[in-house]
């Protein structure tokens, strides 16, 4: 193990705990999820903690906000049992994640440069006689026609009907629709977060408020990138730490 370790330098869970506003409960949960390194004990069984423990409990907090607590758990677990290689292919993962998140919010930018034409008044927001149905959309979106029907259902989506067969027919509009509907659902937005930014959108009242969204959106990613980098940076040191 690192130096510290066998430093002789001991702390108590509340030490832990108080450092980082956690309570000692969460110290021993820590511990026990595999986060922390196992803690030595006295002779009347109370945990004693070392600065290397200090050290592991500051990289996981500050892998969290670019990771998530399910990765960042899984990414000290693999630190503390050895498995160096594991831990850095979740990192890998993660900012993989992120370049996909990125190229999804170019996407729906994409998407709102092609919704403009459909945003004012008068014909130019009306398609013509053409249109496809659901289930060529659904293979088209890469999700199942269910799926556009409770978009449909939540105000997504306004296919008209067919008047002889009663088949959904989605005109350009619903199809622009549906695809920003489907790349804001992958950038995390839910159903009802979404309905109101395309149908102000439809309503000819501008695109501000989804552009508001988008520039959060940009926000949001960027303070991943730069905890990623924190994080990255407190990982490094306990693993110089560890030896």
């Amino acid at each position: 193990m690192g130096r510290n370790l066998q430093s002789g330098d001991r702390l108590r869970p509340v030490d832990l705990a108080r450092a980082h506003g956690l309570s000692t409960q969460a110290i021993r949960n820590y511990e026990e999820a595999g986060i922390l390194p196992a803690a030595a004990r006295t002779l009347h069984g109370y945990r004693t903690y070392t600065p290397l423990h200090a050290g592991a409990l500051r990289a996981f907090l500050a892998l969290l906000p670019g990771h998530g607590h399910r990765t960042a758990t899984s990414i000290m677990r693999a630190v503390n049992q050895g498995a160096t290689d594991e831990a850095f292919r979740l990192i890998d993962e993660s900012h993989a994640q992120l370049l996909d998140d990125r190229r999804t919010l170019q996407a729906v930018e994409s998407a709102l440069r092609d919704l403009e034409p459909l945003t004012g008044p008068g014909p130019a927001a009306v398609s013509g006689p053409g249109g496809t149905f659901i289930g060529p959309l659904a293979r088209k979106l890469g999700i199942r026609p269910a799926t556009l029907r409770a978009w449909e259902r939540a105000g997504l989506v306004s296919p008209r009907r067919d008047p002889r067969t009663g088949y959904r027919v989605y005109d350009e509009a619903d199809v622009r629709d549906a695809r920003l509907a489907h790349q804001l659902r992958r950038g995390g937005y839910l159903l009802e977060q979404i309905a109101p930014l395309i149908a102000q959108v439809r309503a000819a009242g501008g695109l501000e408020p989804l552009e508001a969204a988008l520039r959060d959106w940009h926000g949001r990613l960027s303070a991943r990138g730069r905890a990623m980098l924190t994080g990255a940076a407190e990982l490094e040191a306990y693993l110089r730490e560890r030896g």
